[in-house]
């Protein structure tokens, strides 16, 4: 007998007491391993995960959570060898393991990256500038994000057992929630592989992270408010999520990505010579092949004018003639078996249901021709192109999870889009064509039923991750049909696993709170200039006023000298005096901010190294010759960098004119030594 699988359960792995039931080789048909969840302490799992790895996640800023992801992405890169030998005998060529495998670790670099650049140093986050609440400026509101105490409960799909694993585990992990894996058995023994080199690791905090192989058991009805399930499968299993008490009734949230019917779009304007007719074709070929078409976002309806369909299917026989099937190892192989006969059972079912309104123009379902492996013992199906008769319906509602395409015509732009609405809701769609207004008609037509749009042509191809490849930057989800879930997205993904909440106070609360200096909050003057102080010194609202200085007529004439800035309100006395919002003549915005950095510089050497840039700049009032200005800069953020002797500052600069009235607002930002020695 196989290896049994084991799960990973309250910081320990554990072995059910039966023996399983057997997982086979899509190849081969040989037993690879076997599965079992029986004896799992599920009430033990999910305390567990609330009581030690959420308070040890929670402990961690996000800059530090980002470098235990970066430092993980580093050593399952190390270790992918296994990996894609297990996925080999789910049926996955070299190619097909290196989109899940190596797809998955660059989702952790992704997210690693984002957690540095774009999240704080600390525990919440800040969604907006406040919001003033009373006219007197002492009462204001901020929406902040925090970390639910709370567990995230995967429920991932068999196609992609590490790729599935890590793009959830990722923003779960850096917004401080433990996470549960509940992998699809098929494919298990990747998943369970995978778990173990990242506990091995020793890199995640204890509890971060857990694994149920086999059945999920009582899993779901130990989930509470605070907790949320990450599922991506069928349509049908997710209804029965939607309806399970603990989601209908009992607050546990829930993301889904389920069924799609994805498209492409070849648009009116492209010809037979035109370069977008290869990229059409190859696009669709691909997204048929990879993975042997068991993706969630593989094209399903080919989407042509009715004067290229001869045409277009003509080159997609053409080059899906050139596509080997077999054994997967083989590096000659081209497209390996499905998951499991049951999975190629469907598939074939599915082809039956498009057969009622199309014609199989390319594949043979039941004999595919097969390199070097047993067809019959292997899961093997190999591509099938279908072109439908007007008014089809089975490719709008029939889903063939398996290297399955069909080609249906349009008369015009308006009846493309309905056609690709009738798919009820996509993951992905994509438009080819090198003309814009189609680009935009198409894209403004479809964008309400997909959650990514690509839009090819000869100028991004070159670049382009293609129809099918979710991106950790980009939103990965879909509308109806697709789910209604978002995954992915960058920080959104992130924020998606926190609580938005208001807060009313004080600026002075609001200021203790965030940790982040609230305009009408107290500034601090000790006398000691706030560049002469190093990170470790300074303190939020910490404040330097500085003296008045004129902006004189001589200095906005040199300004606009050096800078070649000769617009009229600058140097023309009678245009200026006509405009109705200077009434003469007025100085440089630039020249007021540079101005005001000369009113606040220290000059000499310091723990101040750089400024390196400036947010939110605003003018407000024209400032007109021989007016004073002044500038009040207030330490706002500090937010120290993990692998460097030095943190970002951020200021809150004001300046004002004699009368005391803003005329400029903007943060400036610096880097400042963590220590220094005068």
């Amino acid at each position: 007998m196989s290896t049994l699988l084991e799960s990973y359960v309250a910081g320990r792995w554990h072995a059910a007491p039966d023996e399983g039931r057997p997982l086979l080789d899509a190849t081969t048909g040989d037993e690879v391993a076997r599965v079992s969840s029986n004896g799992l302490d599920v009430p033990a799992m999910v305390a567990y995960a609330r009581e030690v790895g959420g308070p040890a996640l929670r402990s961690l800023t996000f800059h530090e959570r980002a470098g235990l992801l970066k430092a993980l992405a580093k050593h399952l890169g190390a270790e992918k060898d296994l990996l894609y030998d297990l996925s080999a005998r789910a049926g996955a060529t070299r190619r097909d393991a290196a989109i899940d495998v190596d797809g998955g670790i660059g989702t952790l670099f992704s997210y690693a990256s984002k957690g540095t650049r774009e999240l704080p140093n600390d525990t919440i986050v800040l969604d907006g500038p406040p919001e003033p609440l009373g006219k007197g400026g002492t009462f204001v509101g901020q929406h902040l994000f925090t970390s639910r105490p709370g567990v995230a409960v995967q429920i991932n799909a068999f196609n992609f057992p590490a790729w599935g694993m890590l793009e959830k585990l990722a923003p779960a992990f850096l917004a401080g929630l433990p996470t549960v894996v509940k992998p699809a058995s098929p494919t298990a023994y990747v998943a369970e592989a995978l778990v173990r080199q990242i506990i091995e690791s020793g890199l995640l905090p204890e509890g971060a992270l857990q694994l149920v192989c086999g059945d999920a058991g009582t899993l779901l009805y130990e989930l509470g408010p605070q907790d949320s399930v990450a599922f991506t499968g069928s349509a049908h299993t997710a209804n029965v999520l939607r309806d399970h008490p603990s989601i209908a009734t009992g607050g546990v949230r829930l993301n889904v990505e389920a069924d799609s019917l994805n498209c492409s779009i070849l648009g009116p304007d492209v010809t037979e010579d035109a370069p977008e007719l290869d990229l059409f074709v190859k696009g669709v070929v691909t997204e048929m092949t990879a993975k042997a078409g068991q993706k969630c976002t593989a094209i399903r309806r080919v989407l042509v004018p009715e004067p290229m369909a001869a045409t277009v299917v003509e080159a997609l026989r053409e080059r899906l003639s050139r596509v080997s099937v077999g054994d997967p190892t083989d590096p000659d192989v081209r497209m390996g078996p499905l998951v499991s006969l049951a999975q190629r059972d469907e598939v074939r079912k599915a082809v039956e249901a498009l057969r009622s309104t199309a014609d199989v123009v390319f594949g043979d379902p039941d004999h595919p021709e097969v390199t070097g492996a047993d067809a019959e013992r292997g899961a093997f199906l190999g591509p099938v192109l279908l072109h439908a008769r007007r008014g089809a319906t089975e490719p709008h509602d029939v889903e063939p999870f398996g290297p399955v395409s069909t080609v249906l015509t349009y008369d015009d732009l308006d009846d493309a889009v309905a056609l690709a609405a009738r798919g009820r809701g996509s993951l992905a769609g994509s438009i080819v064509t090198h003309d814009p207004d189609v680009a935009r008609t198409l894209t403004l037509g479809l964008a309400p039923w997909h959650g990514r749009l690509l839009v090819l042509d000869r100028d991004d191809a070159g670049e382009s991750t293609g129809h099918g490849s979710p991106l950790p930057v980009l939103v990965h989800g879909g509308p109806g049909r697709a789910g209604g879930g978002e995954e992915l997205g960058g920080v959104r993904a992130v924020l998606h696993h926190m609580q938005r909440t208001a807060v009313q106070a004080s600026p002075d609360m609001l200021t203790a709170i965030t940790g982040r200096w609230t305009t009408g909050a107290a500034r601090r003057d000790d006398g000691t200039h706030p560049f002469r102080k190093s990170l470790a010194d300074l303190h939020i609202g910490d404040t330097i006023a500085s003296e008045p200085r004129t902006v004189t007529r001589e200095d906005i004439d040199r300004f606009a000298a050096l800078t070649g800035d000769t617009f009229y309100a600058h140097t023309d006395e009678e245009a200026a005096a006509a405009n109705p919002l200077f009434g003469g003549i007025v100085a440089h915005g630039y020249l007021v901010v540079s101005l005001a950095a000369g009113l606040f510089v220290d000059p000499d050497p310091g723990p101040v190294l750089a400024n390196f840039g400036v947010d939110n700049l605003r003018f407000l009032t024209p400032v007109k010759a021989d007016d004073a200005i002044a500038v009040t800069l207030t330490v706002k953020q500090v937010t120290p960098r993990a692998n460097a002797d030095y943190g970002e500052v951020r200021w809150d600069a004001v300046v004002t004119n004699a009368e005391g009235a803003p005329v400029a607002t903007y943060d400036v930002l610096t880097l400042v030594a963590k220590s220094w020695d005068a």
